[in-house]
C-alpha cells in the first residue's frame, strides 16, 4: 500500500474504487481499519481515500512531531500522492480538526464537508466544556486497566452489553495504535470569527449518547458553521460511522452525493 513521507513522518494511505473521490479521516480512537463498514459501501460509486493519521496506525512519525499542526498537510501530501485534485472529507473527532483547517487552507479543493462527532476544532462554550470534562476523564482512565468487556469510551455506555462483538472489535482496533499522548488538538482551535465567509458545505452527525462531545455542544457548534446542518442518530455515542453504519453511511451518502463532483 502506498505510504508519503511528509514532515518527519511516513503517511500510510489506501485507496479504492472509482468515480469522484472520497476521503476518510479517523478520529483519536481509531486508524484506517475503523472504516470497514464505510470503505465497500461508498467505494461501489466513488474513489474511496483512507489513511492513518501520523503517529497512529502504521504512520509512524519521528519524536516530536506527533502533533495536530501538520496533520493538515499531511491530508494534502496523501491526496497529490494519490492524484485526487477535489474530495469529500469525512472526518471523525481528532479527525475533523485535519478537515477544518484543510478545508480552510485548501476550499478549492472539498466538495463537502462531513463532521462526525467532531466539532472539526470550532471553539464554543458547550465545546470547551466538553474538553475540560474530557481532559479530567483521560487522567483519570491512564492509571486504570479497562477490562475487556467494557465499552470503549469512543462508544455509547453500555455498548459492550448491546453488541458485545462489535465494541470488542473497536477496542482491538484502537489498541493498534502506540500510546495517545497529546496531539495537540486544544492548541488549534478556531474561534467563530475565523469563519466567516466559510462555504463549503457541511453536515455534522452527531451520537445523542455520545460521552466526548455532547449532542447539545454539537448543535451549538451547528449553528456558527455557515450553512451547516445536524443530522442525530439516536442509539450511537461519539462513533456514529462505527455503532450504526447503516444510518451513518445512508445519511453521508445522500450528502455526498449532492455535492461529491
Amino acid at each position: 500500500m502506498p505510504i508519503v513521507k511528509v514532515n518527519h513522518a511516513s503517511i500510510y494511505y489506501e485507496v479504492n474504487g472509482d468515480g469522484p473521490a472520497v476521503t476518510f479521516a479517523h478520529g483519536a480512537g481509531g486508524n484506517t481499519l475503523v472504516w470497514w463498514q464505510q470503505v465497500p459501501y461508498f467505494a461501489r460509486d466513488y474513489k474511496v481515500v483512507v489513511f492513518d493519521h501520523r503517529g497512529f496506525g502504521r504512520s509512524p512519525c519521528d519524536e516530536g512531531y506527533k502533533h495536530a499542526r501538520y496533520f493538515a498537510d499531511d491530508l494534502k501530501a496523501v491526496l497529490d500522492d494519490a492524484g485526487v485534485a477535489r474530495t469529500a472529507l469525512v472526518c471523525q473527532s481528532m479527525g475533523g480538526w485535519t478537515g477544518m483547517h484543510f478545508t480552510m487552507a485548501h476550499p478549492e479543493a472539498v466538495s463537502c464537508l462531513v463532521l462526525s462527532g467532531t466539532p472539526g476544532g470550532v471553539m464554543t462554550p458547550k465545546i470547551a466544556e466538553a474538553r475540560d470534562a474530557r481532559a479530567r476523564s483521560r487522567a483519570a482512565e491512564s492509571s486504570a486497566v479497562r477490562p475487556w468487556n467494557e465499552s470503549h469510551w469512543a462508544l455509547a455506555e453500555g455498548a459492550f452489553e448491546r453488541n458485545p462483538t462489535l465494541s470488542y472489535l473497536y477496542g482491538i482496533m484502537s489498541g493498534l495504535n502506540a500510546p495517545l499522548g497529546d496531539t495537540g488538538t486544544g492548541e488549534l482551535g478556531i474561534p467563530p470569527e475565523k469563519l466567516q465567509g466559510f462555504s463549503t458545505p457541511t453536515l455534522m452527525i452527531g451520537g445523542e449518547k455520545d460521552r466526548i462531545f455532547p449532542i447539545e455542544a454539537l448543535e451549538e457548534v451547528s449553528q456558527i458553521i455557515p450553512g451547516a446542518k445536524l443530522h442525530r442518530v439516536a442509539d450511537s455515542g461519539h462513533s456514529p460511522y462505527f455503532e450504526a453504519a447503516e444510518e451513518f453511511n445512508r445519511v453521508a451518502g445522500e450528502f455526498i452525493s449532492r455535492h461529491a463532483v
